[in-house]
């Protein structure tokens, strides 16, 4: 089955990797757009100072190893000589998961492996592992394509059908914007299951888990217990559902808002949702859920360039009635799309800018491996495979050939795109704060309110005080007076209900400018890439609990040479 033999003394040693960086940067591994911040890369890029900055870990690892009886380490954005170091240690298995872009770096690491530890059985994860034949490209023993926890238990002999463990995490770490860290420790990360029935023919993520959803929490009451397990533990009752579309069974949400109220434990949740399924399930009902922010996959405007679950969907509309009930609002839209053309691109980016959500995600249309649109391309014969993948990051080139925008030409919309967002409806920061407060008046205005609501006002209430603190800092780095404006008018709206900010408050707020002029400073004199820390955890065999696990967080390593000399460097090592 695999070159690892048995240990009945021990354990098995298991190591789990993610790709080495550094991230961000143009050398020999990888692009200076594949950064590993979500938001700053996808989403609030051209915010400058106010850009949404955050980093989120590789979960999945983390699930494999909560879900084996095994020694496992958990080796998050190493460093390539701290890769080395670990493999040293001689493990069993070493698992490296990796997404397209990174390619290269997940193939130096395997190449890394045979040297220094040739005894170790090599598996590849994520989604790198769908790319057609990448058992022949890159030297590994086994690849792993869908949900590997089972596949995952099955290899080391383990039962792949015991019950599933969800270990505690945060969904993000080192969360600010214009320097200044969010409010609060952080929403805990919570995942229901994998996949999506919809199957889009672009989301990669769907038929990643050939087109259907696998279930880790099958009822709201295993949702809810879940969820109340894992908030005593961090002190938190905030959760980010990192589920394709978790509104979709309205059942299972039906049953866990049914025993939040039963229990008077009322959650907040950030979730990805369908317009459809959001509409099913009834916006209302999603404020006595407690949802605080939804992401949205709206697309297009035309049905050339829409889905089967925005049929019929008055988007304007839905992000109107979600953001007056104090839902932020992500709506994600893909341009360059088959059907668009220097004339008509245009509309589609003004169709969603004319949403008013609070973000905005423009991802250009990018054929990834195992999707149907990337089959489709594949048989048209219309895939770049000139282009290598470090550039399949859906930010500068079309990885297929597209008539009306040659080279890198897409760049140029998807930039102008996202500066458009920022300059009609103002930073998302200030939106953030002004959709929070319209959800508190809405419930204020209501005739009556029972427990539930009246927790989800409160929670309205102290969102809102917590977040105006910024507005004096969003009009001092306002995009034009417009924003100024409108962060000032906002201010004194809420001063105006809540009263003038108390002394603390002032206080606050001129420790946030301090902030934020640190930040300026830094930006100025280093530029604004962050490296993520590498972080080291370990899970002992036998202990499922999180609390058996240990985490060491390193800073990660500064570039110390110039871009092209570590490439020049790291080309030569990659050959020699």
């Amino acid at each position: 089955m695999s070159k690892t033999t048995s240990h009945e003394n021990r354990p098995q040693r298991v190591l789990l990797s993610g790709v080495f960086g550094p991230f961000g940067v143009d050398d020999a591994y990888g692009r200076k757009e594949n950064i590993m911040e979500l938001f700053h890369n996808q989403v609030t890029k051209a915010q400058e100072m106010g850009s949404w900055r955050f980093q989120h870990r590789s979960f999945g690892l983390y699930f494999l190893a909560a879900n084996i009886n095994a020694d496992v380490t958990v080796l998050d954005f190493p460093s390539r000589k701290r890769f080395m170091r670990e493999l040293k240690k001689g493990y069993d298995v070493v698992g490296i998961s990796f997404i397209p872009p990174n390619f290269i770096k997940a193939k130096e690491m395997t190449r890394l492996t045979r040297l220094i530890s040739p005894e170790s059985t090599i598996v590849l994860g994520g989604h790198g592992a769908a790319i057609d034949g990448v058992e022949h490209l890159i030297d590994c023993d086994h690849v792993v394509k869908g949900e590997g926890i089972r596949w995952l238990r099955s290899f080391l002999g383990e039962d792949p059908d015991a019950p599933f463990v969800h270990p505690t995490l945060s969904i993000a770490e080192r969360q600010a914007a214009f320097g200044v860290p969010f409010p609060g420790v952080g929403a805990n990360l919570l995942v229901p299951g994998v996949g999506c029935v919809n199957g889009c023919k672009f989301c990669c993520t769907s038929h990643f888990f050939g087109r259907k959803y696998t279930a880790y929490l099958s009822t709201g009451k295993q949702v809810f217990e879940t969820a109340q397990r894992i908030a005593d533990e961090r002190g938190i009752d905030e959760f980010f559902i990192m589920d394709e579309n978790f509104l979709k069974d309205h059942q299972r949400s039906k049953e866990l808002l049914a025993e939040m109220e039963l229990h008077q434990r009322y959650f907040t949740f950030h979730m990805f949702s369908s317009a459809e399924a959001i509409t099913a399930f009834g916006v209302d009902n999603l404020v006595r859920l407690g949802v605080n922010f939804v992401w949205i996959g709206f697309e297009a405007s035309s049905s050339k360039g829409n889905f089967e679950k925005n049929k019929g969907i008055d988007a304007k509309r839905l992000t109107k009635e979600l953001r007056d009930r104090g839902i932020i609002v992500l709506a994600s839209g893909i341009l360059c799309q088959e059907h668009h053309t220097q004339e008509n691109i245009q509309t589609d980016i003004d169709f969603l800018v004319g949403l008013e959500p609070d973000l905005v995600q423009f991802m250009l249309l990018t054929p990834l491996p195992v999707t149907a649109l990337y089959q489709d391309h594949k048989r048209r014969g219309l895939l770049r495979e000139d282009l290598p993948f470090e550039e399949w990051h859906g930010q500068k080139y079309l990885t297929f050939r597209h008539p009306e925008f040659p080279g890198d030409s897409s760049e140029k919309w998807i930039w102008a795109a996202f500066r458009k967002d920022y300059e009609v409806n103002s930073s998302s920061m200030y939106r953030a704060v002004e959709t929070v407060f319209r959800g508190y008046r809405s419930l204020v205005a209501l005739p009556q309110r029972d427990a539930c609501l009246e927790t989800r006002m409160e929670q309205f209430r102290r969102r809102t005080l917590e977040y105006a603190g910024i507005l004096p800092l969003v009009a001092k780095y306002a995009v034009n007076e417009i924003e100024r404006t409108r962060a000032t008018t906002l201010d004194r709206e809420i001063a105006k209900l809540f009263g003038k900010p108390s002394i603390k408050e002032r206080l606050r707020r001129v420790v946030i400018l301090a902030l934020a002029m640190r930040w300026k400073l830094r930006c100025r004199l280093f530029g604004d890439g962050i490296q993520p820390p590498t972080t080291v955890t370990k899970f002992k065999a036998g202990e499922k609990s999180i609390a058996a696990v240990s985490s060491t967080i390193v800073p990660f390593p500064r570039v110390k040479e110039p871009l092209e000399t570590a490439s020049r460097k790291a080309a030569a090592s990659s050959h020699g």
